[in-house]
């Protein structure tokens, strides 16, 4: 196979690694909740803009990664239990309230860290160059897929192999039959709203490291996530890494042969799949 292809190839799994920290979280809380969090962008934008600022004064890009990821945790946390939690149910003031939300952390962010395109430093340690078969690759890199494999797994593992799991499960699938069978759909709610913040905390500093941080980016990366979930289907784990394996291949593929049609190639599919398949590839129907 030519190399320029292989390249292709990783770009895009490692894409879709990203894609799919984002988009795994955001399609379980959907799935359970209803919702679609419009902040989700905003999350994963202060999530890195945090890892980069502890990064910068510590030099220690683990605990960057660390930082984003609790921080982010904790403000899903508040939002989740202080002001979500009061307008459960209730479409339209759920989703304008994470519109609110992500263009407080949009101009927050905007005049703390300023307009300009920042990154993290990734160490030479975690970015070694990697040849296999020939072909040289950026070891961090790597890392991206193995971190999203990791977090793929033990979603799966937290899913079908845990008492807790299985109440997320029965949540998704039928949430007032859960209820009358004893399940707190609250407390549901609050830990699968905190997976997805974590999640997205983590994407921030992988994202962050692997591309940059720019004031908009929260956007476009919201409407990645979105993708990836409309495509594999809500609540969909399967459907999760699915969309982001699509999504990937057709980012890299589309950007090297064809860069002036790339978003129709991104969106073209995703018409198809609502057409053909309004729940997506492996989701249900609501």
């Amino acid at each position: 196979m030519d190399a320029r292809i292989i390249i292709l190839i990783l770009n895009g799994l490692t894409q879709a690694a990203l894609f799919f920290l984002l988009g795994s979280g955001l399609t379980l809380a959907f799935g359970l909740m209803r919702i679609i969090n419009l902040s989700h962008g905003a999350f994963y934008l202060l999530g890195g803009y945090i890892g980069y600022t502890v990064m910068k004064l510590t030099g220690n890009w683990g605990l960057a990664l660390l930082a984003g990821a609790l921080s982010i945790t904790i403000l899903g946390f508040l939002f989740e239990r202080t002001l979500l939690a009061r307008v459960r149910g209730q479409d339209l003031p759920e989703t304008l309230l994470t519109v609110a939300l992500s263009m407080v952390i949009a101009d927050f962010c905007l005049a703390i860290w300023g307009g300009h395109s920042l990154a993290l430093n990734v160490p030479k340690a975690l970015n070694p160059s990697i040849t296999i078969f020939g072909i040289t690759y950026p070891g961090f890199r790597y890392l991206l897929m193995l971190a999203s494999v990791v977090v793929a797994v033990g979603l799966w593992l937290l899913l079908y192999k845990t008492k807790l799991g299985a109440a997320v499960r029965a949540g998704v699938d039928d949430r007032e039959t859960a209820s009358a069978l004893g399940v707190n759909i609250d407390v549901m709610y609050t830990i699968v709203f905190l997976i997805s913040a974590f999640l997205v905390g983590i994407a921030g500093v992988l994202g962050g490291t692997y591309l940059q941080l720019s004031p908009g980016s929260d956007t476009t990366i919201l409407t990645y996530a979105l993708v990836v979930i409309i495509l594999g289907g809500q609540g969909s784990l399967l459907g999760a890494v699915v969309g982001a394996l699509i999504l990937g291949q057709i980012a890299s593929f589309g950007s090297a042969y064809a860069a002036e049609y790339w978003m129709f190639l991104v969106f073209a599919p995703l018409a198809i799949v609502l057409a053909v398949r309004p729940q997506g590839l492996f989701g249900r129907t609501v």
